[in-house]
């Protein structure tokens, strides 16, 4: 399966990407985790040892203008770039999990970024596409990188709704970006729940979306984070909830 995982910001949507790359794991599948998040955590969140040297492709300046470049000169750029040995080439791996950190281009003041965001909506369509194994994409909460062409191959898109309201809009945008590329497959997942009122909120505010489970609020998550212990493991959570949100997902 492919799952992307969007939200805003804060709404766990990392911890959410983390737990269910864990959860597949643990089943013995191999699962590609794909980080395409503006501020990259995902290689923290599943304790990848090297995650502070991890460099996300989008700065990789070289690489993207080798692979972009049309030859003709003229500001021209190539529309369908060599991607397909990215993966392999810059995935760390741990155990039966692979991640690609993507990083994300942020438009404003950066110039003309249309060559990154070209390459890497190229890159994480090969992988939707292509890759045999379970992929996990934690996205931002406008994903660009997702395409027409690519829409096809997401089996869920997953929105992280806290018990907010800018939370919850949040999920409307994040519906109707999806509606316009063609994903139908839409699914909340409730987060930071501390009382059943907490859950029924999220449903009431969830813009018509299903809600297939919750990540209850955790306490021992925000005291690691405070020492500076970033990953996220299944004490976090309980194995049933992430279990069961996995379930959820084949229902849509």
């Amino acid at each position: 399966m492919k799952i992307a995982v969007s939200g805003k910001g804060g709404t766990g949507k990392t911890t959410l990407s983390a737990l269910l790359v864990e959860a597949i794991a643990s089943d013995g599948k191999r699962v590609l985790a794909v980080d395409a998040d503006p501020d990259p955590a995902l290689a923290h969140a599943l304790g990848f040892p090297d995650a502070d040297r991890l460099t996300p492709i989008s700065r990789m300046k070289d690489l993207i203008d080798e692979r972009m470049a049309s030859g003709g000169g003229g500001g021209f750029y190539k529309l369908n770039p060599r991607v397909e040995d990215i993966p392999e080439k810059f995935a760390l791996a741990r155990g039966n999990i692979k991640l690609v950190c993507m990083g994300y281009v942020e438009e404003g003041g950066a110039g003309c970024m249309c060559p990154a965001n070209s390459f890497l909506k190229n890159l994480l369509g090969h992988i939707l596409l292509n890759e045999g194994d379970w992929v996990v994409a934690d996205m931002p909460a406008g994903i660009e990188h997702l395409g027409r062409a690519t829409a096809r191959a997401v089996d869920a898109l997953l929105v992280t709704v806290e018990p907010s309201p800018k939370a919850a809009k949040t999920a409307e945008r994040v519906r109707g970006l999806a509606a316009d590329i063609g994903i139908s497959k839409i699914a909340v997942v409730a987060t930071k729940v501390r009382q059943p009122g907490d859950l029924a909120y999220v449903k009431s505010a969830a813009a018509g979306l299903p809600v297939i489970g919750y990540v209850p609020f955790a306490e021992a998550l925000q005291s690691a984070e405070r020492k500076g212990i970033s990953r996220v493991t299944p004490d976090f959570a309980p194995p049933e909830r992430i279990r069961e949100i996995i379930e959820g997902i084949k229902t849509l």
